[in-house]
Formats: C-alpha cells, sequence, structure tokens
C-alpha cells in the first residue's frame, strides 16, 4: 500500500511540475509577444513623409513608410499571438471573455492591415510617378489610415485592456494593481477616441497621447512581469 501511495504522490508532483513548466513557457511567450507590440512606435517618425501634401510627386526613398508598415505587421500579428497564447490559461477564469479577447484582437489586426495597405498604395502611386492627378486619392489614402487607426489602435485596444485586465484580476494571475492599470486605463482610451472622432481634440495632440498612456503602461508592463515572473500561483494555475 505504501509502495502504491508513494507513486501516486510522485505522480501527481510530476504532473504539477510538468504544468508549472507549460505555464511558465506561456506566461514568457505572452509577455515577449507583448513587448513585441510596442516596435511600431518608430513609425511616428517614419510616417511623417507620407503625410506631406505633396509626398507622391516628391522624389526620394519610400522605404522609411514601407519599413514603418513591416514593423505594423508585426504589431498586428503579435497581437493575435497575445491572445491566443493566454486563451488555455484565460479560458479558464471565464472562457466566453477570453474568447472575446481573441475576437477583438484579430480584428484590432485587421485594421491594422487595411492601414497599412492603405499607406502602401500611397507609396504605389509615388513609385509609379502618377504625378499631380493623383494627389487627392493619395491625401484620400492617408486620411483613410488616420480613421482606420483610430478605430484599430485606440478603441479596440481599449475594449481588449478591459477584458484582459477584468480577466487577471478575478483570476489573481497578475498582481491586482497591475490587472487595475488595465481595467481603469480603457476609460480615458476611449473617451479620447469619441473627442478626436468629434473633433474635440486632435490625433497627434498631447492630450491624445495622454488617453492612451495608461493603456500603454499596463501592456507594456504585463509584458515585462510575464516574461520576468510569470503568472501567481491562483486556482487556475494549482488546477483547482
Amino acid at each position: 500500500m505504501n509502495i502504491v501511495s508513494n507513486s501516486k504522490i510522485l505522480g501527481s508532483i510530476t504532473t504539477t511540475q510538468g504544468s508549472m513548466s507549460s505555464l511558465k513557457k506561456t506566461s514568457l511567450l505572452a509577455g515577449i509577444l507583448y513587448l513585441l507590440t510596442f516596435v511600431s512606435i518608430p513609425t511616428l517618425v517614419l510616417y511623417r513623409s507620407v503625410h506631406a501634401p505633396n509626398y507622391i510627386i516628391s522624389s526620394g526613398s519610400s522605404n522609411d513608410v514601407i519599413f514603418g508598415g513591416l514593423l505594423e505587421i508585426i504589431v498586428a500579428l503579435a497581437g493575435i499571438g497575445t491572445a491566443i497564447v493566454l486563451y488555455p490559461v484565460l479560458k479558464k477564469q471565464n472562457e466566453a471573455a477570453a474568447l472575446g479577447l481573441v475576437a477583438f484582437r484579430v480584428l484590432e489586426a485587421g485594421t491594422i492591415f487595411v492601414g497599412v495597405a492603405f499607406l502602401l498604395s500611397v507609396v504605389t502611386l509615388r513609385q509609379q510617378e502618377a504625378g499631380a492627378g493623383a494627389l487627392i486619392s493619395s491625401h484620400a489614402l492617408v486620411a483613410l489610415y488616420d480613421r482606420i487607426f483610430l478605430l484599430g489602435q485606440s478603441f479596440i485596444p481599449a475594449i481588449n485592456d478591459l477584458l484582459l485586465g477584468l480577466l487577471l484580476y478575478k483570476s489573481r494571475l497578475v498582481p491586482p494593481g497591475l490587472a487595475l492599470i488595465g481595467i481603469v486605463g480603457a476609460a480615458p482610451l476611449i473617451a479620447g477616441y469619441f473627442a478626436m472622432m468629434f473633433g474635440i481634440i486632435g490625433q497627434h495632440s498631447p492630450l491624445a497621447g495622454l488617453s492612451a498612456l495608461l493603456v500603454a503602461i499596463f501592456e507594456f508592463s504585463l509584458g515585462i512581469y510575464l516574461v520576468a515572473k510569470g503568472f501567481r500561483t491562483s486556482e487556475i494555475t494549482s488546477g483547482k
């Protein structure tokens, strides 16, 4: 009986260790992917040229815009990855909310892909020397990029972080204070989105950037925490 009992105990310990190892890998990958979502920050500079009124009739390289587009594609794919990687863990807290996070992440990525297509279309007009006759078209494409940027990288991320913050807070997978930043940060970002939509503040104004500050802090801090610490011990990680 002792041998059988000891075997069961050892088997339970081995299973638990394997589970914790898997969770550590999950948190590490999710953390890395969250940090990758910040690689598009240089587009603030890289996209300045394409916003110039006479961009398509000017001379010079278009590589800055193309490189910026590639960075945004990386962000879109990393964003989807964060939700997919976290889904098996978060669904133990609330499967519907975890699935909603995946859906909104995919929707966010879709808007990013479309936005990149708008800007690369402007680059194509320039490379093909479309001339002054295509200026109106290029301006419209840039305006469409700016508009879909507001939806895809302001409003939808606020919904994502609200869902994620609630899931993390209830599951205690990370410190409650960290999860609360995501929950609280969603409100000013949504408010900022509507303020920009109705022209109350400019899209590139300091207030617009300030409205996204808490969400940026949440996602960056979450990435660092998951890489450095991993998930905290909770009912979810203990398998209860």
